[in-house]
């Protein structure tokens, strides 16, 4: 299949599936063994090895979507985040590391780089010059999130990546926020680029995964990496999540939309202080996001006035699910201090802007006026109850 003429739709469905030559169904047939045949073979296939037809079979489909050489398929985010870092950091290098990003990357840095002699430093703010002015001799890796995680700040990807060439240093991206369908980092010069496989790729709630792509030369180093740690993924759960990106381009677009119509409806509540959201025109960074985003996501943020317990306004709501995760087809909401940002003191959530009032919210694909209705009825609730006490 070409590539570079098929669209979007065509890729997520086509690219990278398994022929079923024996019955000559229209779905990749599911190969669960985890032992095959050494002798007389052109590959000797193992899980671990991220090697078994259908980890083989994905990964195509995952490189072609991220407009990358080669992609490989782990167990979780944090598997392939972690991985791909270990894979070019050693005892003595030093990595900068955006200001505001996911939770578990910023405990996986604060706790684990100082056993193995990495040094690290985040950065003030999101420019390119943030990050520049923490570059230091012995840097090896630049680590952005754009959009980031919950504020929803965007980062110059192009800017970073050619800050990074210019110094011989290695950029890597997080981009779960955004997919495949909204941002290809690599068309902009970044190296590496990561998902939480579990969120729009997966899409349904039911599946925890991710994913490492970038060119052949750097994915040979991340696989001689993730070989020794072993996070692979199985072959079912591998199976289900082809099925499930061949609907993603639908369900991302849909999203979008649904994200930019509730971004709207929020700012004009008086019951909501801010909302961040980079498709609204007065977020400061929109203008930036239109340059290197098909779309603006199915992510948002905002902050409840302070008269709303969010507790409260989260046991009311009967359609918005409170959930810890993001990206399924169901709309979801969580408070970043209770999840995702739990592990950070109070003092560094400050630094970062996140109140205990921010809610994340994360755009289904059922219909917008239901969403809006459920969030007024709540709102309505808790208020009805402040009035009573």
């Amino acid at each position: 299949m070409d590539k570079a003429k098929n669209g979007i739709n065509t890729v997520c469905t086509h690219e990278g599936e398994l022929v079923d030559n024996q019955f000559k169904g229209a779905i990749s047939p599911l190969y669960m063994s985890t032992s095959y045949e050494f002798e007389d073979v052109d590959v000797k296939r193992y899980p671990r090895y991220f090697n078994t037809p259908n980890q083989e079979a994905l990964c195509k489909k995952l490189a072609a979507l991220e407009h990358a050489e080669a992609a490989l398929i782990f167990g979780s985010g944090m598997a392939a985040i972690s991985t791909a870092l270990m894979a070019f950091l050693k005892a003595g290098d030093h990595i900068v590391l955006q200001q505001t990003i996911y939770g578990g990357t910023y405990h996986f840095a604060v706790t684990q780089f100082e056993k193995f002699g990495i040094q690290y430093s985040f950065t003030d703010g999101w420019s390119v010059a943030d990050f520049e002015k923490e570059i230091k001799p012995n840097t090896k890796v630049i680590y952005i999130e754009t959009p980031s995680n919950p504020l929803l700040t965007i980062t110059d990807i192009a800017g970073v990546a050619q800050l990074a060439k210019k110094h011989d240093i290695l950029s890597m991206i997080d981009n779960t926020f955004a997919s495949p369908i909204n941002q290809t980092p690599i068309d902009f010069g970044i190296d590496v680029v990561l998902h939480s496989a579990t969120k729009y790729m997966g899409g349904h709630s039911d599946i925890c995964a991710g994913v490492v792509a970038a060119s052949k030369e750097h994915m040979d180093k991340v696989f001689q990496t993730a070989i020794c740690f072993g996070g692979s993924l199985s072959d079912y759960t591998v199976w289900l999540l082809e099925r499930s990106i061949k609907t993603m381009a639908i369900r991302v677009r849909a999203q979008n939309d649904n994200a930019m119509q509730m971004a709207l409806y929020l700012k004009d509540n008086e019951n909501v202080e801010n909302v961040y959201y980079p498709g609204l025109e007065e977020h400061p960074d929109h203008a930036l996001a239109k340059t290197q985003m098909h779309g603006f996501g199915g992510m948002l943020s905002f902050e409840m006035d302070p008269s709303i317990d969010v507790s409260l306004f989260f046991k009311h709501l009967k359609l918005i699910k409170p959930s810890m995760s993001l990206a399924g087809i169901e709309s979801t909401l969580v408070s970043p201090v209770m999840t995702s940002h739990a592990l950070m003191s109070p003092e560094d959530r400050e630094k970062q802007g996140i109140k205990d009032s921010l809610i994340r919210l994360s755009l289904g694909i059922e219909e917008i006026e239901d969403l809006t209705a459920d969030i007024e009825q709540a709102i309505a609730k808790v208020k009805s109850m402040a009035v009573t006490a």
